[in-house]
């Protein structure tokens, strides 16, 4: 599976971030202008939270925002990477809470962010199948395109994680 960059068929987004409930956004490190050209996408101090799934150097944040790196592939996860997704959904979940403005970003904003907001927004209460058809409606109908990342949704990130860990 591919980690990053352009994926045959898959558009680049025409935003560099949505917002999926108020507070919660996600997005990725490139996006299409309106001039139709890919440009990068720069996070300066529009958040106050930046959970980064694909670190590329120069996309920020700015020197003081709170930052948390935890690179996934888009691809397969083992129990390690799985808990770490359920990390980064608390953290999210709980600024949120506290009124702060949360980035969840990977390389396209489609799938790595889609899965940790959606984990977040699962653990609020929310049913699986409303968590993705709202991310899908708000970012891209692109977001979540990878099967398994629905699965794991479907199936509670705690699950997928007990059940990976037995395999290994």
């Amino acid at each position: 599976m591919r980690t990053r960059g352009r994926q045959s068929g898959v558009p680049v987004p025409g935003s560099p971030w949505s917002e999926i409930v108020p507070g919660l956004w996600m997005g990725g490190h490139e996006f299409r202008a309106s001039s139709g050209q890919h440009e990068f996408a720069v996070v300066h101090d529009e958040f106050d939270l930046v959970l980064t799934l694909l670190r590329l150097p120069g996309h920020g944040p700015d020197p003081g925002v709170e930052h948390h790196v935890w690179p996934i592939p888009d691809g397969p996860l083992d129990g390690t990477q799985l808990a770490g997704v359920m990390r980064l959904a608390q953290t999210a979940s709980e600024a949120v809470d506290e009124g702060r403005r949360v980035l969840v970003r990977c390389y396209h904003g489609y799938n790595r962010s889609g899965l940790v907001v959606g984990h977040a927004l699962v653990r609020a209460g929310r049913a699986p199948e409303d968590v993705i058809q709202l991310i899908r409606s708000r970012r891209s109908p692109w977001a979540l395109h990878n099967e398994l990342f629905v699965e794991y949704l479907r199936a509670g990130l705690a699950t997928a994680r007990l059940l990976e860990e037995l395999t290994e």
